[in-house]
Parts: structure tokens; sequence; C-alpha cells
């Protein structure tokens, strides 16, 4: 088994999912008492989100590569951002000589690809979703269309992904908020639905909606597992 260099804490509460769901698919793929075998490096969110409203990406970068040189020096194989957005410091991380990174927009494409959705709405934090460094690559690598929601439904979106998941709190209201989002976007012509934060996968599960639904996080577990156990099964 390889071990995985976990860079979590953006936010905790998808961190505590990336490692609940990485040691139940190493158990049961390899069954008995397995476990993952990982390291963490998990940040104070509040210090990330405030270098993302400041817009200080070079600082974001330092942290999360100095991050990733840590975890390689401990003995990480591979490395893994446990947040969509921070994929924005992906660049950084890989041209330092750090282990190779486990890419989201990566596993996301493939599962996109495999499905046959090829216009899909990106439900993400406002950076993710307007900004191109993880649904140009996701498009690219799917031949797909990313369908963007409307500016008053990417706000609603960063809102409820800032001021409740990343505290933990799960609103019906909310939920509510989401689907009617679903059903606009699908008048747009979306064929499926990218949760493209770690944290929306708390709100909307696969059973909410009648269009496929990408959870990016168990997306993401299952390319790490392949590469930490070689795709056992």
């Amino acid at each position: 088994m390889k071990t995985l260099g976990l860079i979590g804490g953006m936010s905790w509460e998808s961190t505590a999912i990336y490692y609940r769901l990485l040691n139940e698919g190493a158990r049961a793929r390899l069954g008995g008492l397995h476990s993952a075998s990982l390291l963490m490096r998990s940040f104070d969110f509040a210090q990330i989100e405030a270098m993302q409203s400041a817009g200080d990406w070079a600082a974001a970068d330092a942290a999360l590569v100095e991050a990733g040189r840590r975890l390689t020096q401990a003995g990480a194989d591979a490395l893994v951002i446990c947040a969509n957005t921070m994929h924005r410091c992906a660049p950084a991380i890989e041209a330092s000589g750090a282990a190779p990174l486990i890419h989201i927009a990566d596993a996301t494409a493939a599962a996109l690809k495999a499905a046959g959705v090829g216009r899909p709405a990106l439900f993400a934090t406002r950076y993710t979703m307007e900004e191109p460094f993880l649904r140009e690559r996701i498009a690219e690598k799917a031949d797909a269309e990313i369908i963007i929601p409307s500016k008053d439904h990417r706000d609603a979106i960063h809102r409820v992904i800032y001021e409740e998941l990343c505290r933990g709190v799960v609103s019906p209201a909310s939920k509510r908020a989401f689907l009617k989002i679903v059903e606009d976007v699908r008048k747009d012509g979306a064929d499926g639905v990218i949760l493209g934060c770690t944290e929306i996968g708390m709100l909307l599960k696969a059973g909410d909606i009648d269009l496929p639904l990408f959870d990016t996080a168990a997306i993401h577990v299952e390319a790490c597992l392949d590469y930490a156990l070689g795709g056992a099964r």
C-alpha cells in the first residue's frame, strides 16, 4: 500500500469526509482490519480563507507547496489536496518537485466521460466557478462544456459553502435553494451536476435529483485508492 499525503483543513469538514472514505475504501477493497496509509497537514482554514478573500494566491501557493514538501519528506508517495478551490495551487505544487499530485479535476473528468455527460453544471465556490483553473481542465479532459450558474445563484452557492457547510451547518432551506438551482441549470441544458466543492456532498446526495450527480470528494477518493492500492478491489 502506498502512503497518501493529505493537504486538508480547507475546510476540516470535508477533510473528515476524505479521511473516513479513504479508510472505508481501503477496508472494503482489502478486507479485515485494513485501513489507508495516510499522512496529513491540516491548515487553520481561517488563514487560508483570508488569503482567498485578499486574492493573495502567491501566499496560498507558498503555504501548500511547503505542506507538500513536508509530507513528501515524511514519506508520502503522492499528494492529495482535499478541496477543489485550493487546486488553484496545483501548478505550484506540481512544479515544486514534491511527490506527484492526484488531481481532482482529472478524476472528475474521467467520471464524466465514463457516464457520457457532456454539459454538466458546476456548483462550487465563486473562485472555482468563475476562474478557469478547474473547469477548463475538466472540460478539456472530459470533452465537455461546463455550465456555470447565474451570478445570483453563484453568490448563493458561495454563501452557503462558507457560512454554513464549512461550519458544519446543513440547512434544509439551503438544500431547497440548491434544488431550485438544479432545476434552473437543467433549463439551461445541463445533463449533470458537478459538486465542485468538497463540502456540497454534505447537502446534496445522488437521490435528491434526477440528473447524474458527481460528488468530487467521493470521486477523488476512489482515484486516490486506485493509486494507493494499485487498483485492488
